[in-house]
């Protein structure tokens, strides 16, 4: 009996044990299908999908002709997954010899023994992301990694990971550079300054998403939403005229040892900024751009403002150029202050045309302040009326703001009228300056400067900016007429003779001021100087406008005419010999006819070989290694140069015939668009970008 409760007592206590496991697994799977299910299946989602956002290409920054100022280059890193599904044993040992010779061969940096003991050892521990080599190569060179045994199965056999960089390149250099603007160091906080930052919206693009599922144990791309890339933005700077323009400006800067320096180039019509270079001298007595004076600097202008204090005058009728004023001995005083002329021993009685011409700030302050001094809001109401006291409102940040004191207020004094009618107790920028002499040159019409003329979709116009007219009349015609006429004479006659030319015809002003030292004024032992010379030309059929700022020079040579005016004309005569009756130019420097090869257009090089042997045509470089070749005619003979052809980038095919050109391009899988006929003087998608199959490409021939 006791035997038997035993056995009894036994079961029960290994029933209720069996009874207390169930329970308690049925509690634990309701616990996870109910209580828990909710948030152990999110987990599993993400366990087997996983989201990644698919950045955006930034757009490009172009010159007017679509040259790359500013752009994206990739570059890459390339990583393997040693546990890749389609990896085998066998796949690695057969081909991990011949991919350490490859790489060795390729970065030049490891013997192939070495590379072949890592590739072993990654394999060895596992590595889902290991790095082959930490070197960032070029798209260029990634094809023909791509091509290595192992990377050429795939990412799933090969385990083949490409990890992508991209960073902003501005291959014309210091071009430009503050214009163009920069970026934050994370990209995806865009534009920092300048046309980087002013079209952000336009050259960021927007991101797109990619869902990675897993599926059998790898890793499939699956992508829901592509990214969109952004849009380039042609600028109207030129790149030629830029870069003489910068070299113009860097030798006058480096000459007198000046502080910085400004030299803008506007088209009168458009507004359009070809040109525009900030210089200034940094701790090691180099030349960079690291502030753009022309947009941000408003200082005193100085005799250039001169101009509107003429043009004050005639429109209100109080004085015509043939009247007399008396300048003096070159001293004459306003209340408690001085004022004096630049001539010695002044200039006495003059006409208010030799006013003007001569840059007497007696004889411009005298026709102000006895006109205007029982009325002194009167003058300074006319100055308003031509917008001077406006900001342009451009498109790049950072515009300083016009400084322009009224009667009544608090700074103005008894000193005020006469000083402000030459140019002090005002400030404004250097574009300002220009804007305001550019509208003389444009017959009164007063544009605004324009940095950017169009936005372009892998190469399709999307927007095109049409000029901006701030004001149709800044006075009458009548008035425009005779400031030209004396902006003419200052070249002529006055005090910019020094930069007179046989060839075009200059009109502008100089302007000689000295430097304010912020709010505590000017320097007494130390008096420095800025000269500017601002203009256009040719002055008979203005073209383009330009302004020159010197700051600060220090070698005892400060006159407008010439530390700014040697560089307006060094200027304007590169451009007129680009720009203007280059027949007539040829003629006075008795250029003869050149006795050159005849020109040929670039294409096969079967074809091009066939055509000069046939005519006789001595050749240089005819053995060169490449199915497409350039040519240049020279004196005795035709120089052959490889043109090379890219794989998967826009080809450069500028300078080819049209049916080679087509050719070209139709066999990198583009739809080609030809307008004109002669050979290829530009094409629509910037060469050596990169494009999408399908995608029409337009030749202008010419």
């Amino acid at each position: 009996m006791d035997r038997k409760k035993n056995i009894i007592l036994r079961f029960g206590v290994l029933y209720i044990l069996v009874f207390a496991v169930a329970v308690f697994v049925i509690m634990s799977i309701f616990n996870l299908q109910y209580v828990k299910g909710g948030e152990l299946k999110k987990k599993i989602a993400v366990l087997k999908s996983m989201k990644k956002e698919i950045v955006a290409n930034r757009g490009n920054i172009l010159s007017d002709d679509g040259r790359e100022f500013a752009c994206s280059v990739p570059s890459y890193r390339i990583h393997m997954d040693m546990l890749a599904g389609g990896l085998t044993q066998g796949v690695f040992n057969k081909n991990v010899r011949s991919l350490a010779n490859h790489l060795s061969k390729f970065f030049r940096d490891k013997s192939s023994q070495t590379y072949l003991n890592n590739l072993k050892k990654a394999r060895r521990a596992g590595k889902r992301y290991y790095l082959v080599n930490r070197k960032k190569i070029s798209y260029t060179e990634l094809q023909k990694v791509k091509q290595f045994p192992f990377f050429n199965l795939g990412k799933n056999v090969g385990g083949f990971i490409v990890e992508q960089f991209d960073s902003r390149e501005k291959p014309f250099g210091l071009l430009a550079s503050r214009t163009i603007g920069s970026i934050y160091g994370n990209k995806e906080l865009g534009g920092k300054a300048g046309l980087e930052k002013a079209y952000e919206k336009y050259l960021r693009g927007v991101n797109g998403a990619g869902t990675y599922t897993k599926i059998a144990g790898r890793w499939i791309n699956r992508e829901e939403i592509p990214s969109i890339d952004g849009k380039d933005i042609i600028t109207t700077i030129n790149v030629e005229l830029q870069d003489m323009t910068e070299n113009a400006l860097l030798r006058q800067l480096e000459k007198q040892e000046a502080r910085y320096g400004v030299a803008v180039l506007m088209e009168v019509q458009t507004g359009e900024i070809k040109a525009i270079a900030n210089l200034m001298r940094t701790s090691s007595g180099k030349y960079s751009e690291a502030y753009n004076f022309a947009v941000g600097d408003a200082t005193e202008p100085g005799s250039t403002f001169k101009l509107a204090s003429m043009i004050v005058a005639l429109e209100d009728g109080v004085v015509t150029l043939d009247d007399t004023i008396d300048a003096g001995n070159g001293t004459y005083r306003y209340y408690d202050r001085i004022m004096r002329d630049s001539h010695h021993g002044g200039l006495g009685k003059i006409t208010v045309r030799e006013a003007f011409e001569k840059s007497s700030n007696i004889g411009i302050s005298r026709m102000i302040y006895d006109n205007y001094k029982s009325n002194q809001a009167k003058y300074v109401e006319r100055i308003f009326s031509m917008g001077l006291n406006k900001p342009l409102e451009l498109d790049i940040a950072g515009e300083g703001a016009p400084v322009f004191r009224f009667p009544g207020e608090k700074y103005w004094s008894g000193v005020s009228l006469p000083w402000m009618s030459i140019g002090y107790e005002v400030q404004m920028t250097p574009l300002q300056i220009l804007t305001f002499y550019n509208a003389i040159a444009n017959n009164g019409v007063k544009v605004k400067p324009m940095f950017v003329k169009e936005i372009r979709d892998h190469g399709d116009v999307v927007k095109r900016f049409e000029p901006q007219v701030l004001n149709p009349s800044i006075c009458s015609k009548s008035t425009v007429e005779k400031v030209h006429e004396v902006l003419m004479g200052v070249v002529e006659r006055g005090t910019a003779t020094n930069i007179k030319s046989d060839k075009y015809k200059i009109a502008g002003k100089t302007g000689t001021a000295q430097i304010a030292s912020g709010t505590s004024g000017y320097h007494k032992n130390r008096v420095e100087y800025q000269g500017t010379f601002v203009g256009y030309f040719p002055a008979d059929k203005p073209v383009y406008s330009c302004i020159v700022v010197v700051n600060a020079p220090s070698k005892n040579v400060y006159y407008a005419n010439v530390v700014a005016g040697t560089v307006f004309k060094g200027i304007s005569d590169r451009v007129y010999a680009q720009s203007f009756d280059r027949q007539e130019i040829a003629e006075d420097l008795e250029i003869e006819a050149s006795n050159s090869m005849p020109y040929s257009k670039g294409g096969k090089k079967e074809e091009l070989l066939a055509v000069f042997d046939d005519i006789k045509i001595n050749i240089k470089n005819k053995d060169v290694d490449s199915e497409w070749l350039s040519t240049r005619a020279r004196e005795y003979d035709i120089l052959l140069r490889p043109k090379i052809i890219p794989r998967g980038l826009v080809p450069d095919v500028r300078g080819m015939g049209a049916k080679d050109a087509v050719c070209v391009l139709e066999n990198a899988g583009l739809k080609v668009n030809v307008r004109g006929a002669g050979r290829v003087s530009h094409q629509s998608l910037t060469p050596g970008g990169r494009f999408r199959k399908g995608k029409t490409i337009t030749l202008r021939m010419g």
